[in-house]
């Protein structure tokens, strides 16, 4: 039962009729576990706080550093040197009351997944590193709980609902991690894309939780600040129909090594595509020709039938989703370059 206080809070939510008095109460009986108190989950942590989701569980090793405030407004210079679980959880407290928050102050480990994992009806992966991407994965798999994926990079953010009802998983779109060293230390972030990125992650949340309007199951949502292009693909999984299963199978990839044996046995049969962004192209690439991911469907018709098509991107994330769309609509021969092209 929510109190007269709560009924007030959440008002402006409730008068919704997707959500209701029903939903409010399903909020409140809602135990999230958000994975990152960083860029990503900052957002979501307040904002699912304001929703009044009933139990949130903040699992983050790391302290405020004065590099996290441009991105991380739920701290300030106060802030800086102390844990960011336990700084969280009091500020978050002060918002709302009526949510309670449990504070792991440790690393995501191996040792420490599953029990904690338990514990919660939905998991956000709000983490900055590969590792733990893909041990928070295969604990939500193995546990069978739906798994909120948000990622940031640069101007690039990408938003994925993972394991939901046996859905498509982390590996299904992404089978092995890339390098460590794409990550916003290395790479850097504009400081407004945690922001946007998590609060469409907190959206999922909430249309989970209530189970309502449409989520990102078994989609990736990718979104590029810069030039403001959105695109939604869809995952392939081996747990989906076999129609689906076929094209997972014709997605294919080369290395570089193969792909330098092709340039050199016939450089003319060979058509690479840099599938990045302008920008990204003219900073450094592996030639061929420029064709944003976001506007390949436009440029098919452009594409040459009688050679190799070969795209590649940074890390060959983009490129993968280049050839899914090529198979689906495109005659010639599609490859991605495993592994992106990192300079």
């Amino acid at each position: 039962m929510l109190a007269k206080t709560e009924l007030r809070r959440y008002n402006r939510q409730m008068i919704l009729p997707e959500l209701g008095l029903e939903g409010q109460e399903k909020l409140k009986l809602a135990k999230v576990l958000i994975i990152g108190a960083g860029g990503l989950g900052c957002p979501v942590l307040q904002y699912l706080t304001a929703a009044g989701v009933g139990k949130i569980g903040i699992a983050d090793d790391d302290t405020v550093e004065l590099s996290n405030l441009h991105r991380q407004i739920l701290y300030n210079h106060n802030d800086i040197g102390q844990p960011k679980a336990k700084v969280a959880s009091a500020k978050l407290a002060l918002l709302n009351p009526h949510v309670t928050f449990t504070a792991y102050y440790e690393r995501f480990t191996a040792e420490h997944a599953i029990p904690i994992c338990q514990e919660y009806d939905l998991v956000m992966d709000c983490s900055d590193n590969f590792s733990t991407r893909y041990l928070v994965n295969d604990t939500c798999v193995n546990l069978g709980k739906t798994l909120i994926f948000g990622s940031i990079l640069t101007f690039e953010g990408q938003v994925a609902v993972f394991n939901h009802q046996g859905g498509a998983n982390y590996r299904d779109l992404y089978p092995a991690p890339p390098a460590e060293s794409m990550n916003c230390g290395e790479s850097g972030v504009i400081g407004v894309l945690p922001g946007i990125i998590g609060l469409y992650m907190a959206n999922e949340a909430i249309k989970l939780i209530c189970s309502i309007g449409e989520t990102l199951s078994g989609k990736l949502m990718t979104i590029d600040a810069l030039t403001n292009k959105v695109s939604v693909f869809k995952i392939a999984s081996e747990k989906q129909p076999a129609i689906i299963k076929s094209e997972t199978k014709a997605i294919q990839e080369i290395d570089k090594t193969t792909l330098d044996q092709w340039l050199l046995a016939n450089r003319d049969e060979v058509l690479l595509i840099d599938v990045r962004e302008d920008y990204e192209h003219q900073e450094n690439n592996l030639g061929g020709i420029n064709i944003s991911l976001y506007e390949l469907k436009n440029s098919l018709a452009s594409l040459p039938k009688n050679k190799k098509v070969v795209c590649y991107c940074q890390t060959g994330q983009r490129s993968k989703m280049a050839v899914q769309l090529l198979k689906a609509n495109y005659q010639g021969e599609a490859y991605g370059l495993k592994g992106g092209f990192i300079s």
